[in-house]
């Protein structure tokens, strides 16, 4: 099963306790706890924690019984991504899901390089089958480098890298104006870039799914 992630500050803590009870908070699943926080935490959190995907997804939810229905659609949509490619780290974040594609999951990148294994293709086909499966969300594309190299020349790479994830995507039929690309650079390594495993690992795109407004009117209509 793909990871459930709810991410909170101290302050929201003390206001769940204050509106739910520590004891209601415990028993509730996590979608009950994403329906909860939505508005009222999104814009706190996405803003601690912005720039990020994470912090994205958490800063789009939009709570209540709506937020509910669209967690649920994610959880369904998870579930097929990791049966799908195995290998990648498939988290369910707020109402959207972040994908990490690095060594493990065939979706990387040799040094210096944005080109696409025939692996890597592989794998974004069966991605991009679900995508298409799914066609009422936002595509957020992010880009990342190891340390080596000026920090302006990892960040045309890292550009390169998330455009080539597009690029090849969009060949497969996902609509264009879907996604979102941000580049990062070396700026945000997930693992040591002492290391040369490190530094292979931290070659790699993300990327986050969101509502786009089609499936948050859906949703509203549904709970309401």
């Amino acid at each position: 099963m793909f990871k459930k992630v709810l991410i909170y500050s101290l302050s929201l803590v003390v206001i769940l306790s204050l509106n739910m009870g520590c004891k209601a908070y415990e028993n509730s699943n996590k979608t009950q706890r994403g329906a909860g926080i939505g508005v009222a935490a999104g814009a706190l959190i996405g803003g601690l924690i912005g720039g990020n995907i994470g912090g994205a997804l958490i800063g789009a939810a939009i709570g209540g019984a709506a937020g509910a229905v669209i967690g649920n659609q994610m959880d369904k949509q998870a579930d097929k991504i990791e049966e799908a490619v195995p290998g990648a780290e498939v988290k369910r974040v707020g109402e959207g899901i972040q994908i990490i594609f690095d060594d493990k999951s065939g979706v990387n990148f040799a040094f210096d390089s944005a080109d696409l294994t025939v692996d890597a293709k592989k794998n974004l086909d069966a991605v991009a089958e679900i995508f298409i499966e799914f066609p009422d969300t936002e595509l957020m594309i992010e880009g990342h480098t190891d340390n080596v190299g000026s920090d302006d020349y990892n960040m045309k790479l890292s550009k390169r890298r998330a455009e080539a994830v597009v690029s090849y995507v969009k060949s497969k039929g996902v609509a264009r104006n879907r996604f979102k690309v941000t580049a990062f650079g070396s700026t945000r390594p997930r693992f040591d870039n002492i290391t040369p495993e490190g530094r292979t690992k931290n070659r790699r795109v993300e990327i986050g799914v969101a509502a786009n407004q089609q499936m948050i009117e859906d949703a509203k209509a549904t709970a309401d």
